[in-house]
């Protein structure tokens, strides 16, 4: 009883302090998926464009989430400020809209707004 108690309680710490630290969600049915990104960290993304003056990419076509970024646009490294859990992407300043993109696939899977 004494080992099942403790094994249920180390369950509940690992699965909170998971939480704890998760960013970014990720969902989508093998398509592009959504990427869920929480508040403090959108604030750091567009700060750092503000700041940076991140020069915007024109294209011929709007580039929205869905659509694969055309392979003349240079994809940025997402600095590590903006969490850990959007390294794996890079990312299209537009539009005045910052656009995360799967490097892999060139796909942009969320708009910052």
């Amino acid at each position: 009883m004494k080992k099942l108690f403790l094994l249920s309680a180390a369950a509940v710490l690992i699965s909170t302090g998971a939480f704890a630290q998760s960013t970014v969600t990720t969902t989508g049915t093998g398509h592009a998926a959504v990427v869920q990104i929480e508040p403090e960290y959108r604030t750091r993304i567009k700060s750092y464009v503000t700041e940076h003056r991140v020069r915007p990419v024109v294209t011929k076509e709007k580039i929205i989430v869905g659509a694969t970024v055309p392979s003349e646009v240079e994809l940025e490294a997402v600095p590590t400020d903006w969490g850990p859990s959007l390294t794996k992407y890079r990312y299209v300043y537009s539009g005045d809209r910052v656009m995360l993109v799967d490097p892999g696939s060139r796909t942009v899977v969320q708009e910052i707004d």
